[in-house]
Parts: structure tokens; C-alpha cells; sequence
């Protein structure tokens, strides 16, 4: 029979690179880990591994196993978690996940009053690159998802929460920073620079330049707010940021935000998560709690 050792075995020995390492990892003996992989094989009538010298080769059922650890061990750990907490009495931890590059700031101002409201609740936050974002949901790893861009999948509830436009931010001497807006044709020559994302993720490209068949001189990639700031400050680029938040460096930074065509693009933030757990008491007053701002 299939038990939860089976998928931590295969899963550390994937990771560690060897029986013995995986072993040690697991708290097994050597001589314990490969009797109970033998009697699975014996059990199931396949080889989990093949050998090649000193090395292990996952055989074709034992990179589905793999593949059924890496999906269902991150649910069974998160579930021991919460039912530990619940044992002791808490809420436990309110999981978020970040797909959302300068939204990290906006998430600041909604846990500080949360974390006040809720006491016995813990709040942790993952970054786009530890985490899937849809996947990350579906696999409970995650609780609540901040995301602009809602991808709408059977099982899982949006809620936007937050109303924002998105700006293009130039240098205070910039020839387009008194420019009441800016057409698309007017960044055909600009360094453009922007967070770490797909460009046809990016809202400056899908909604603005490539609808209009342009494209600026460079596109160069700066994962940190400040720094890209400081970029666009120094006259070396523009960037395209929500509002509030260009808004926020105007007095530490020489930067000026303009709007991205006549109407200006309008974006929104959500919160995403389960269908299951939008009812949860602590989560749905997260949620009530990111609209007040």
C-alpha cells in the first residue's frame, strides 16, 4: 500500500541525491529506507529506480511518484500544521501569496491593523518565485493569492479590492514629465523598465504600446522598487507603476508620474482564494480589511 514515507523517500532522495542523505533527512536508517522502497516495488511490481553505478535513475513510475510528492506532500504538511494549531487552540497561519511586484507595499498597510484585530493569527507571505500562483492555491500552499491579473478557474473565488491607475514615471527633467499624458508613439525612444514579468503580462505593453504596434528603444528588467526608481530618477529610463505608489516616492525621489494615454489605464487589485475557504472567519476579514484602504 502507497503511505505518505513512500512520497517523502522519493522526494528526498530526488532532492539529496542519495539513499544515505535521504535517509538522514528522514530520520531512517539506510537499511530501513530501502526495505520499505523494496517491499513497495515487490508490492506494486515495478522498479521505483534503476541503478547506474553509484547513481539512482527514476524509472517511469517513479517519476510519477514524484510528481504525486511534489503535489500532494506540501497539502499533507500544511494540513498536520493547521491541525496542530487547532489543537493548541489558534487560528493558525494565513498563508499569502505575492504575484503582485509593487503590491508589497500596498500589503504592508493591510497587515498591520489586521495583525492587531487578529492576535492568534500568524501572517506569512511568499514571493512570486517560491511559489506556482494558481498552482500554489490549488496545492494549499498558499491561502490567499494578490494578483492584478484574476485567472478565473472553476474552485477558486476573486475579489478585487483595490482600485488603482497605472502611471509612466519619468525624471523631473524629462521632456514628458509636464506632459498632461503620454501617447504610445512618445516611448518609441525610451529605455523602458520594468519589474521581472512576462512581457505580455506587463499592462504597459498589452494595453498600451502593443495595441498601437510599438515597442521602446530597450526594455531593461530591475526586480526592486527602489532601484528602479533610482534608475529613472538618474535619467536612464521610464517606468510604468500604479499611481500610489510613484505618489509615495515623489518627495524622497525627483520622479514625476504621467498618465498612460488620455483616459489613463485603470487596474485593480484582487485577492484570490479557495471557494471552500471564503467563509473562513480570519480570511474573509483579511479580505474586508484590503478594501478599507
Amino acid at each position: 500500500m502507497l503511505e505518505k514515507i513512500h512520497l517523502s523517500i522519493v522526494r528526498e532522495v530526488e532532492k539529496q541525491g542519495s539513499l544515505t542523505a535521504a535517509a538522514d533527512v528522514l530520520c531512517l536508517t539506510q537499511s530501513a529506507l530501502s526495505h520499505a522502497m523494496r517491499k513497495l516495488e515487490q508490492k506494486m511490481g515495478t522498479d521505483i529506480w534503476l541503478r547506474e553505478g553509484r547513481r539512482l535513475r527514476l524509472t517511469q513510475a517513479g517519476k510519477y511518484l514524484l510528481a504525486l510528492a511534489e503535489r500532494l506532500l506540501p497539502q499533507m504538511e500544511r494540513a498536520e500544521e493547521r491541525l496542530k494549531q487547532y489543537a493548541k487552540g489558534e487560528r493558525g497561519t494565513l498563508c499569502i501569496g505575492m504575484e503582485c511586484h509593487p503590491c508589497y507595499q500596498w500589503l504592508l498597510k493591510v497587515v498591520s491593523p489586521y495583525l492587531a484585530r487578529w492576535p492568534d493569527v500568524d501572517v506569512d507571505v511568499k514571493q512570486k518565485f517560491q511559489f506556482g500562483g494558481i498552482g500554489a492555491l490549488f496545492a494549499y500552499e498558499i491561502d490567499l493569492l494578490v494578483t492584478p491579473d484574476p485567472l478565473y478557474k472553476p474552485g477558486l473565488h476573486f475579489e478585487p479590492v483595490f482600485d488603482y491607475e497605472q502611471v509612466l514615471v519619468t525624471s523631473r527633467e524629462h521632456p514628458l514629465a509636464q506632459a498632461p499624458y503620454v501617447e504610445p508613439e512618445q516611448l518609441a525612444e525610451e529605455v523602458l523598465i520594468t519589474y521581472p514579468v512576462e512581457i505580455e503580462r506587463l499592462d504597459i505593453y498589452n494595453r498600451f504600446l502593443m495595441p498601437a504596434g510599438i515597442s521602446p528603444r530597450r526594455h531593461k528588467v530591475i526586480e526592486t522598487t527602489e532601484i528602479m526608481l533610482q534608475m529613472v530618477a538618474s535619467g536612464r529610463g521610464v517606468a510604468a507603476l500604479p499611481r500610489w505608489l510613484a505618489e509615495e516616492y515623489l518627495g524622497k525621489m525627483d520622479v514625476v508620474p504621467v498618465r498612460l494615454g488620455r483616459c489613463g489605464i485603470a487596474k485593480q487589485i484582487f485577492l484570490g482564494a479557495r471557494v471552500a475557504d471564503v467563509d473562513v472567519d480570519y480570511l474573509k476579514a483579511f479580505v474586508d480589511q484590503a478594501r478599507q484602504l
